[in-house]
């Protein structure tokens, strides 16, 4: 087994040599590829180049299965950076962040880090007020996934997660395969199977900040959620269990709203709960891919991404805790507000809410979800 692996990521340096700018040239987005290149618990780091027809870039990382940045055209066809992220590897290795990461085995929050399978209670790990976060302590932000470049436009990241990583039960193989399409889309497939039915729910953790200018709070930038109903939270961000109605509340962005216009109205339980937007909202989509489940819009560069996916849920989150420590790409401090995460995925807890769609994987299955990430720019 250790030696297929080796061979695997002998084979995934080769490849992505045809792929990937090579190490002394800079991407468009300025970071240098020298930067990512290592090795972490004797498994090969890279950084993965995919360019479209129309000049659009994004950079990964098969740390983490990380986008690194994503570079489109703004309202005057300027490339802009619109995600937060590090400009090297020792950043992610060494400062806690989800910045751009493919999230296993669940993404989102599971109660007192407890859940039961066919019977057997199953104690995981808790990495949040007693609650176990996007995979628990080391989830698969912080593990190397194998890299499969296809082609330029395309590349598949693989993580080989064993029985009872982070206390989850199974053998998994989840395939995360990342697609820069003709029309400035980055389309995320997920599949994954295992060996013992466990619970699988992945996402992305892309931090936008479609201005360009991530000094820049995101609160000025307009939002729409295709969402009559979100899953309200506690003091501890757990979800309650119910699914209350977004009309008259701060929670309504079914139709075009600012961000920051209500974020701060902390007399709104929900909005002091999350220390502003960090809430599931129930989409309206029904699992059709073809319908917007959300929309966001920076005025001041006229770029917008729009959200697709055939997951029942999006977790919308407003950067309110970054606070200013974490010193991105290009030398900027992160702080508080300056990205917005738009994390397609199944209801936060729902190992422990059977009321909610399921989020089992038995063995003979394949788990599977779809996530497109569409850019566009209005023009001035």
């Amino acid at each position: 087994m250790k030696r297929e692996v080796v061979l695997a990521g002998i084979i995934a340096l080769v490849v992505s040599s045809c792929n990937t700018k090579p190490a002394s040239e800079l991407t468009q987005s300025g970071l240098d590829p020298k930067n990512f290149q290592t090795e972490i618990k004797k498994e090969p780091v890279a950084l993965y180049t995919l360019k479209n027809e129309n000049g659009m870039e994004v950079c990964i990382t098969n740390f983490g299965g990380r986008i690194v940045s994503i570079m489109v055209p703004d309202m005057h066809g300027e490339m802009k950076d619109v995600v937060l992220g590090f400009d090297n590897i020792n950043s992610y290795q060494n400062v806690p962040s989800d910045f751009g990461a493919a999230i296993g085995r669940y993404a989102n929050r599971i109660k007192d880090a407890k859940m039961t399978i066919d019977s057997k209670d199953i104690q995981l790990l808790p990495n949040n007020f007693g609650h176990c976060l996007h995979g628990g302590p080391e989830g698969w932000q912080y593990k190397v996934y194998t890299a499969k470049p296809i082609s330029d436009t395309q590349i598949a990241m693989i993580m080989q997660s064993p029985d009872n990583d982070m206390n989850f039960p199974g053998n998994v193989t989840a395939t995360v395969t990342y697609t820069l399409t003709e029309d400035n889309a980055i389309d995320i497939q997920y599949e994954a199977t295992t060996d013992q039915t466990t619970v699988i729910n992945m996402t992305n953790h892309s931090y936008f900040n479609l201005s360009g200018d991530a000094t820049k709070e995101i609160t000025s930038d307009i939002l729409y959620i295709n969402a009559d109903s979100y899953t309200p939270v506690d003091a501890t961000y757990m979800t309650t269990g119910e699914i209350l109605p977004v009309a008259d509340t701060p929670m309504d962005f079914s139709k075009l709203k600012m961000i920051g216009e209500d974020i701060d109205k902390f007399d709104f339980e929900q909005l002091k709960n999350g220390n502003g937007y960090d809430h599931n909202w129930v989409l309206n989509t029904a699992g059709d891919i073809t319908k917007l489940a959300a929309r966001v819009t920076s005025p001041a560069s006229g770029i917008s991404v729009e959200v697709y996916t055939d997951e029942p849920g999006i977790q919308v989150y407003t950067g309110n805790f970054l606070d200013g420590t974490a010193k991105g790409k290009k030398g900027i401090m992160y702080k508080k507000r300056t990205g917005i995460c738009l994390e397609t995925q199944h209801y936060p807890d729902s190992p422990n809410k059977p009321q909610w769609p399921s989020v089992l994987l038995k063995p003979g299955e394949t788990y599977k979800s779809h996530c497109i990430y569409k850019f566009t720019a209005e023009k001035p």
